[in-house]
């Protein structure tokens, strides 16, 4: 029922990103300017797809692995990527202390998987592996595809909304600028409604992950018990706000990075305690074959 929901939710989001850009190019005034945000936009943002593995990796300084290094951790993932008929990702550790993981790339083919060494150091073997489960899910949703095209639709948002400051709109009385209140709306509220769009469509995932990953590993308790660890052991220990763990705080399993007050509002990740719930309610349930989007 979840998968559903979360599926058609997130489409309507992206039909509602799509739909305000059409608004503010209406607004702006011209076709041109939309033409033009859209090709700047999806050209970024196919660029930060293709190669959003090696800034990921690189940001986190993770290296790769050898079988030799963690035989458990390239047992369970060959274990899993075969139950799910998909090829074996490549595997990466990174030497961050708090306990997170990440997975990466465009598609399975070019799929990578990163654990931290806090990770393997607090998780027994059954929650790493429904940690993984809910990663490698990640990318057989085609996260990756969706979150790209969600960020290239934000971006065009505000870049259509910079425009309205150059383009005279409104019927404002002063024909030199725009009026007053277009303005307001273009330059403020349209990049907020795209960014409040854009994290709900991530939290979406996440939950989406959550479950796929669960039905994958067989082990929605693992990966609830799991989820409890890393929450306690990132705010333990949270990662610096900074450029560098800023691009890759929202392909993590937990938020690494403090948040309080209305900061929250403005995470990537849903609430820790609501992803438990429902993974606790899918134990209840019988688990049955997974299925990914």
């Amino acid at each position: 029922m979840h998968r559903h929901y979360n599926g058609l939710k997130t489409a309507a989001l992206l039909g509602l990103l799509t739909a305000l850009i059409l608004g503010i190019g209406v607004g702006v005034g011209g076709g041109s300017g939309l033409i033009i945000a859209a090709i700047i936009s999806v050209a970024v943002n196919a660029g930060s797809y293709f190669w959003s593995d090696k800034i990921a990796l690189r940001s986190m300084r993770a290296r790769p692995v050898s079988e030799a290094e963690f035989p458990a951790l390239y047992q369970m993932v060959r274990e899993l990527a075969a139950d799910a008929r998909q090829p074996m990702p490549r595997l990466y550790v990174s030497p961050t202390q708090q306990p997170n993981a990440f997975a990466t790339g465009r598609n399975p083919a070019h799929a990578a998987v990163a654990v931290t060494t806090g990770i393997t150091q607090i998780l027994d073997y059954r929650e790493l592996r429904a940690v993984i489960g809910h990663e490698l899910s990640h990318v057989y949703n085609r996260d990756i595809l969706i979150s790209s095209v969600a960020a290239a639709l934000g971006s065009i948002i505000t870049f259509l909304a910079y425009l309205a400051w150059f383009v005279p709109i409104g019927g404002g009385d002063d024909d030199d600028g725009p009026n007053p209140a277009v303005f307001f709306a273009m330059l403020i509220l349209g990049p907020l409604a795209a960014s409040i769009i854009q994290l709900a469509i991530s939290r979406n995932r996440e939950f989406q992950a959550d479950a796929s990953g669960a039905a994958l590993s067989h082990d929605p308790l693992a990966l609830a018990s799991a989820l409890r660890k890393i929450d306690r052991g990132a705010r333990q220990l949270p990662l610096p706000a900074d450029n560098q763990f800023t691009t890759t705080a929202h392909l993590m399993i937990a938020n690494p990075l403090s948040a309080a007050g209305v900061a929250k509002l403005f995470s990537t990740h849903p609430p820790m305690a609501e992803r438990i719930r429902r993974l606790e309610e899918m134990a209840n349930r019988e688990v049955g074959p997974v299925q990914f989007q």
